[in-house]
């Protein structure tokens, strides 16, 4: 590279990307439209230049000068140094780009064995899979490090012994590859989502469908064959599956390599190899059986045991927020399920119940909640929240009760007084959280504290 690296965004993708660069003697400038009293610490502590907030004008400068644009995953594409970047033409890449091209590509110093990696993206269930193929692969005997958007920057992974990288990978990152290629791509469905940042539905599906671009004969890509856009963009002549690439698929409603057996009650592999007792899973909600089913295929396809991925599957602990049972009282069950910031999210955990009190709202993300009146049922009533909460309103009007809650505790006291015996009480909002929160963890942690004290206030009373 000859001038120096452009690293917009210096939070957590950042700072890993300057920290990379940095170490590979290349020179680094940072801009940060929204600097905290750390950013000068921290940069200075990596060398690292920071221009605060440029203009237009002197980014556009900066860019000319620069060999190469790296934009953090939440920089939005309204941002300027897009088109300052287009017309200078000095070429964009994410960070995901900049690490496997350490990892695997042509800027990997010569010897030693680089490690295989599997790319997981999709609408829902990216962390969960993640994290599911690294137990299996550590449960097979192998090394795995579970990187990438699921918290730690894939390029932190660079250097670090693993014998297998399991990388969650986000629309964002994939929009700016353009020689990324995993041993094992995962696509696991498709829905609306980020739609404040791609311009189209297509746009997000064309991005998610560059986790494929670059594979060829030897590569195997996992497929959700229970989605109709998943399997379009696989068979699509320009932008589909590159030839000599496997196609596994995974399916808990059809024949598929990865299926599920409801006649014996396993999940299974090809030709019907058994993989575990659905009795055996700690939760075993559709989408768990999904999630289970996708890693499997890619834990099988890097080398993991049949062995090693039953026994991940049968000790694995569903993570926080995700459809997680808070309070079991009364007859009623309480669950967190802040993470889902989609209506597909939502309808996929509402799927698990026979009767659901739903806590949905927030901040919208441009999407569609009129589709939320599909869950009706399982669903009979619903509490509205956040700024988003006459859209919820709005969804399920004439078909459930609907109360709007002007706070999270307002929210947690209506659904203890509206819920009944047999009733799931879902927090799954559909939205963002940061109309009232921080992020989707500590309206979650909120919530799951509301509904303890509510109870509690409840068992005194009674």
């Amino acid at each position: 590279m000859t001038g120096a690296v452009i690293v917009v965004g210096f939070g957590v993708t950042g700072q890993a990307v300057s920290r990379y660069l940095r170490s590979e003697g290349i020179p680094v400038t940072v801009v940060d439209d929204d600097p905290t009293p750390a950013t000068d610490e921290r940069a200075a502590a990596l060398g690292v230049a920071v221009i605060r907030a440029p203009t237009p004008a002197r980014l556009a400068d900066l860019i000319a000068g620069s060999s190469l644009v790296v934009p953090s995953p939440g920089v939005p594409v309204s941002h300027p140094v897009y088109r300052a970047a287009a017309q200078a033409g000095v070429p964009i890449r994410s960070e995901i780009e900049l690490a496997w091209r350490r990892l695997h590509g042509p800027d990997r110093p010569a010897g030693g064995r680089p490690p295989k990696m599997v790319a997981i993206t999709g609408t829902n269930g990216k962390t969960t899979v993640t994290t599911l193929v690294a137990a299996m692969i550590t449960a097979s005997g192998g090394r795995a490090i579970a990187a990438g958007n699921i918290g730690l920057p894939l390029v932190d992974a660079v250097g670090r012994p693993a014998d297998v990288v399991v990388a969650e990978v986000s629309s964002f990152q994939l929009q700016f590859t353009e020689a990324f290629r995993p041993e094992v791509s995962c696509w696991l469905n498709l829905a609306e989502d980020h739609l404040d940042w791609h311009p189209t539905l297509a746009h997000y599906a064309a991005a998610k469908a560059r986790i494929w671009a670059a594979q060829g004969p030897g590569d195997v890509a996992v497929l959700g064959a229970d989605d109709p856009a998943v399997m379009a963009a696989a068979g699509d002549p320009a932008h589909g599956l590159p030839a000599g690439v496997t196609r596994w698929t995974f399916s808990t409603s059809g024949p598929a390599d990865f299926s599920v057996d409801r006649a014996s009650g396993l999940l299974t592999g090809p030709g019907a190899s058994p993989l575990v007792e659905i009795g055996r899973l700690r939760r075993a909600l559709p989408h768990d059986l999904t999630n289970g089913l996708a890693a499997a295929a890619c834990a099988l396809a890097v080398g993991a045991t049949a062995e090693g991925c039953r026994q991940a599957l049968e000790g694995f602990e569903p993570l926080p927020h995700r459809v997680e049972l808070v309070a079991d009282a009364a007859g009623v069950r309480w669950y967190d399920d802040s993470k889902a910031t989609t209506p597909a999210s939502v309808l996929a955990a509402v799927a698990g119940f026979d009767s659901v009190v739903l806590i949905a709202g927030g901040r919208n993300k441009g999407l569609d909640l009129g589709v939320l009146a599909t869950a009706v049922p399982p669903v009979r009533a619903v509490v509205a929240i956040g700024e988003a909460a006459c859209e919820v309103e709005e969804a399920f009007r004439g078909r459930v009760q609907v109360m709007v809650a002007r706070s999270m505790a307002d929210a947690v006291a209506t659904a203890s007084q509206v819920s009944r015996p047999g009733d799931a009480v879902l927090l799954s909002p559909a939205c963002a959280s940061f109309d009232w929160y921080r992020n989707y963890a500590e309206r979650g942690q909120d919530f799951a504290a509301l509904v303890t004290a509510q109870l509690g206030r409840a068992g005194k009373e009674a």
